[in-house]
């Protein structure tokens, strides 16, 4: 089993680029079973991508990666399909049941692993299935496995959310696509990654419009045979990295490939604490304030405070000056990696959905376990300040959405290893 090792108190300095989004991929790599042809750039090289890949390739499409170049071709196998989408591969990752839209819109058919991945909240599928049933799917759950029906062809509905959910939007708009008639999604999630799927359906030529939290989708042919999209760059890992820079500049960390406007609140927040930043057109430069202060917040749906960087806000909040709370409005289970931080000095309890920090507190290192993906990095930022060596076990979690973290990290002066 891998482990990082991190000696802290290394300042950090220099500049990071920042990869494709993994949670714009993702559906996207998804929405490539309704085309003919799709060439993705600004993919990023990492372990939920590769798995998503060898989902499309068990279905039946044919994909070729070139790593050097974080570009995935796919093209549809018209002799060869298999609707199913099974356990193994969709255990890991959630986002392997999107491929439910897409299949049952197009084929008719699908059947579909309950899915797994982080074990941060239970994140039930009930919203996927109320959509696609609301256009018509016949959906029975067996053995672990959705299997959804439409032999006559899904049919447009107007379909309102009961609460935002990203998952189920992106789920509903892929099964939307081919359903006959207009659909209309009400109380939609509007995220950027959701937006970044939207423009690559528009290039098959799907009729769309998106106003407010409200998607309206109409019956369109698939156009264009051959579809070329670039991937938005990934706004939750910018925000790691501002928080990294928050916590450790000695000077200045530049962070580019990026456009500050989809991060507002984010930015908004990190102010208020008292982190230095400066905005440019596609860059952000973060200087260190030793004065930080105490802050309430609760993470939201876009465009507020994103539940994907709690965790490694909580790190930052270590080191302020007073009583901080996070409110975690969007999981009831992503505190987990509380107990690892309090291993390493951090003074802060739970109570019921909200963290009460205490700082500033001084981190050692310790041997610690990461727990998901947005916790696992939260303890490398916790290591990245701490005194001494952190060991951070189980960081097969990390590997699944951050792109070359030690590689970044380590050309901005960091000590840190992989073993």
């Amino acid at each position: 089993m891998e482990k990082l090792i991190i000696r802290g108190k290394k300042d950090l300095s220099g500049k990071i680029s920042i990869s494709g989004s993994k949670n714009a991929s993702l559906p996207i790599l998804a929405a490539t079973i309704l085309a003919n042809q799709a060439t993705l750039t600004n993919i990023p090289m990492v372990k939920d991508i590769f798995t998503m890949v060898e989902l499309l390739n068990f279905i039946g499409l044919k994909t070729k990666i070139i790593k050097k170049k974080n570009i995935i071709k796919i093209n549809n196998n018209k002799n060869y399909i298999n609707t199913l989408a099974p356990y193994k591969l969709v255990k890991t990752m959630r986002a392997g049941v999107l491929v439910l839209g897409s299949l049952l819109t197009k084929y008719g058919k699908a059947k579909v692993s309950l899915p797994g991945g982080c074990a941060i909240g239970t994140r039930p599928v009930d919203l996927h299935l109320f959509a696609l049933k609301k256009l018509g799917a016949k959906i029975k759950i067996k053995n672990g496995y959705i299997i959804a029906e439409a032999k006559k062809g899904l049919k447009g509905n107007i379909i309102k959310f009961p609460t935002i959910s990203v998952g189920a939007t992106e789920n509903a708009l892929l099964a939307a696509t081919q359903a006959k008639g207009t659909t209309i999604l009400k109380n939609c999630a509007i995220e950027p990654e959701i937006k970044d799927l939207i423009i690559f359906l528009k290039k098959l030529g799907i009729n769309i419009n998106l106003k407010e939290r409200n998607i309206t989708i109409k019956q369109s042919e698939i156009k264009n045979s051959k579809v070329v999209h670039n991937i938005i760059f990934d706004r939750i890992e910018l925000g790691t990295y501002m928080i990294a820079g928050a916590l450790q500049v000695k000077k200045n960390l530049t962070i580019d490939k990026i456009d500050p406007k989809f991060v507002k609140s984010e930015i908004a927040i990190l102010r208020k604490i008292g982190v230095l930043i400066t905005k440019k057109k596609s860059s952000i430069i973060i200087k260190k304030n030793k004065k930080l202060k105490k802050i309430n917040i609760s993470t939201k749906p876009y465009p507020g405070f994103p539940t994907d960087l709690q965790a490694q806000l909580m790190v930052l909040l270590t080191q302020a000056n007073g009583v901080s709370k996070i409110r975690e409005d969007i999981f009831e289970n992503r505190f987990m990696h509380v107990p690892e931080l309090k291993r390493m000095g951090a003074d802060i309890e739970i109570k019921d959905k909200t963290a009460i920090i205490r700082g500033p507190t001084k981190l050692t290192g310790a041997e610690v376990m990461a727990t998901d993906l947005r916790a696992s990095v939260s303890l490398v930022l916790a290591g990245l300040v701490a005194e001494n060596r952190t060991i951070i076990n189980r960081i097969y979690h990390l590997d699944r959405g951050y792109e070359f973290l030690e590689k970044k990290l380590k050309n901005c002066k960091a000590e840190i290893k992989r073993v």
